[in-house]
C-alpha cells in the first residue's frame, strides 16, 4: 500500500491530526493496535451508570475543539460542567476547604495560617531564578510563595492534574506559562495581571477561566466521533513492528489479525506513548528509544464509586476535592461526577471519580487490589460522611497512565527536536510533548499538521 502520510496511534492525538489532514484533502491513514479508537479515552456503561475510565473532562483552552466537535455534526453531544461543579476543595486536618480563588476569599479560608497567607502575598518581591529547566516545581513555588502554598495548594494540584510530585516535575516544562511570568515579568501576581489583558485579545482561553466540557456519552465520544468522520482511514487492531527508510521515503511495518503487512509513505507522524514509541524507530535512531523511554509514566487506579444521594451527609457543592501528601491518605482525590455532569446518575443516586497511585504512591502496582481499593473507600468515606456502602464501584488500573515532565525533561524534548530535523518526514506526536491535557491535545494536533504542510509544500517545490 502507498499513502502519502501515516499516524500511528488512534488516541485523541492521532485522530486529531488526521483529522485536519482529510479535511485539507491529504491521503492520510491511521493505524491504531485497540479493537476501538479513543486510546486511554475509555467510557464504559455498566448497571445503568456511565463512567470514564480515563479523562474524565476536558478544558475548552481553544477554539478548535468546537470547530472540530461541530464539523464532524456531535454539537448535540457536546455538554458543559455544571456551575454547582466550580467549587473546587483541598483537605486539611480531614476537612474539606473551598480552594480560594478570589483575594478576599484568600484572606478568609482557613486552609492557609495567617503565617502562609502573609508570605504568599509577598511573592512581587522575591527576585528571578536563573535556574530554568533545571528547577523542580516545588523549588520554584516555595522560593516564590513559601512552603505552605507548596503543601496545601500546588502539590495537591499537580496530583490532580499528573498524578505527579512537585519535587520531581520541571517547572519550565510542565508549567512553561506559570515560569513565564517570572521569566518575563520578574513574577506571578504582576505577570498575571499583565497577561490576562493579552488574554483578552487571544483566540485561546487560559486553563483556570477555561469552560469544562464533556459529552452525553462520555469523553470517548469525541475520539469516536472523529473516526466515524474518517471512516476506512482508520484501521484498527493494526500492531505496527517499526517504521523503516526507503530510497523514497518511509516503510510502516505491522501486523493485522495475524496478517503482515506494510504501507509505503512520505511522512510518519507518531501519536502513541512514548514507550511505544520507543519500539518503532530503532533502525533509524537507536539513541531515540533511550530518550523516549526514560520518560516516566506512573501508575494509577481510576476508582468509580454510586452511591444512594440520602446516604451522603455533606453538601454536593463543588467539583470534588484533592489531597496534599502531608494528608497521609492513600488516594490522591475525588472528582464529584455526577455533580459536574449531572446525567451521568439518576436524581436519586450520586457518582464519584477517585485516583490512587500516581508519583505520591506507585507501589499499588505490586499491592493486593482489593485492599488497596477498600483502603480508598474506607477514607473516602469518612472524609464524605457517608453512612452506607457504595451500591456500585468499578475500577480500571494504568500501568503507565500519565507523562511526567520531570527536572531533565528538556534533554528528551531537544532529541525529539533534533531526530526529526535529521529524519525529514517524521514527527514525535502524543501527550508526552507540549501538554498533557485533552485541549494540549488538540492544540498540538494542529501545529503537526501545519509542520508537515510547511514540509510537503517545501518539497514540492524543490521536486
Amino acid at each position: 500500500m502507498k499513502k502519502q502520510i501515516v499516524i500511528i496511534g488512534g488516541g485523541i492525538s492521532g485522530l486529531a491530526t488526521a483529522y485536519w489532514f482529510k479535511k485539507n484533502n491529504y491521503d492520510v491513514v491511521v493505524l491504531d493496535k485497540n479493537k476501538e479508537p479513543g486510546g486511554v479515552m475509555e467510557s464504559v456503561t455498566n448497571n445503568g451508570f456511565m463512567f470514564d475510565r480515563g479523562p474524565n473532562s476536558g478544558l475548552e483552552v481553544t477554539p478548535l475543539i468546537k470547530q472540530i466537535v461541530d464539523e464532524i455534526g456531535m454539537s448535540d453531544q457536546f455538554m458543559y460542567a455544571d456551575s454547582t461543579g466550580d467549587k473546587r476543595y483541598i483537605l486539611r486536618n480531614n476537612i474539606l476547604h473551598a480552594l480560594p480563588m478570589k483575594p478576599n476569599l484568600f484572606l478568609a479560608t482557613k486552609l492557609f495560617s495567617w503565617k502562609g497567607k502573609l508570605r504568599a502575598m509577598a511573592e512581587p518581591f522575591v527576585k528571578r531564578s536563573k535556574d530554568g529547566y533545571y528547577q523542580s516545581l516545588a523549588e520554584f513555588v516555595s522560593r516564590r510563595l513559601g512552603k505552605e502554598f507548596l503543601d496545601y495548594a500546588i502539590n495537591p494540584f499537580v496530583a490532580g492534574v499528573y498524578a505527579g510530585n512537585p519535587e520531581e516535575l520541571s517547572v519550565k516544562s510542565a508549567f512553561p506559562k506559570l515560569y513565564a511570568l517570572e521569566e518575563k515579568y520578574g513574577g506571578i501576581f504582576v505577570g498575571a495581571i499583565k497577561t490576562a489583558r493579552a488574554r483578552k485579545k487571544s483566540p485561546e482561553t487560559a486553563k483556570q477561566s477555561a469552560k469544562m466540557f464533556s459529552f452525553k456519552n462520555g469523553m470517548q465520544s469525541f475520539p469516536a466521533g472523529i473516526a466515524k468522520y474518517l471512516g476506512d482511514l482508520v484501521n484498527l487492531n493494526c500492531d505496527v513492528s517499526g517504521v523503516y527508510k526507503t530510497e523514497t521515503g518511509y516503510k510502516v511495518a505491522y501486523t493485522q489479525l495475524d496478517e503482515e503487512k506494510s504501507i509505503d509513505c512520505d511522512i510518519v507522524i507518531s501519536a502513541v506513548p512514548s514507550y511505544s514509541a520507543s519500539k518503532l524507530f530503532g533502525g533509524i535512531d537507536r539513541q531515540l528509544a533511550e530518550h523516549l523511554n526514560e520518560i516516566y509514566y506512573p501508575p494509577v487506579i481510576v476508582l468509580y464509586l454510586v452511591y444512594k444521594k440520602s446516604s451522603i451527609q455533606r453538601p454536593l457543592d463543588g467539583f470534588g476535592f484533592l489531597i496534599p501528601s502531608k494528608e497521609k491518605k492513600s488516594f490522591l482525590g475525588a472528582i464529584w461526577s455526577s455533580v459536574i455532569f449531572p446525567t451521568r446518575t439518576t436524581e436519586d443516586k450520586t457518582a464519584f471519580t477517585l485516583f490512587i497511585g500516581g508519583s505520591r504512591n506507585p507501589e499499588i502496582a505490586d499491592m493486593d487490589r482489593d485492599s488497596v481499593l477498600k483502603k480508598a473507600i474506607k477514607e473516602f468515606q469518612e472524609v464524605m460522611v457517608i453512612n452506607e456502602k457504595p451500591i456500585f464501584n468499578a475500577h480500571r488500573f494504568w500501568s503507565k497512565a500519565i507523562p511526567q515532565y520531570n527536572v531533565g525533561y528538556v534533554e528528551h524534548d531537544k532529541y525529539f527536536a533534533e531526530f526529526e530535523t535529521n529524519n525529514p518526514g517524521l514527527y514525535l506526536s502524543g501527550n508526552f510533548r507540549g501538554g498533557i491535557a485533552v485541549g494540549d491535545c488538540i492544540r498540538n494536533s494542529d501545529v503537526i499538521y501545519n509542520k508537515v504542510k510547511e514540509f510537503l509544500n517545501s518539497k514540492n517545490k524543490i521536486d
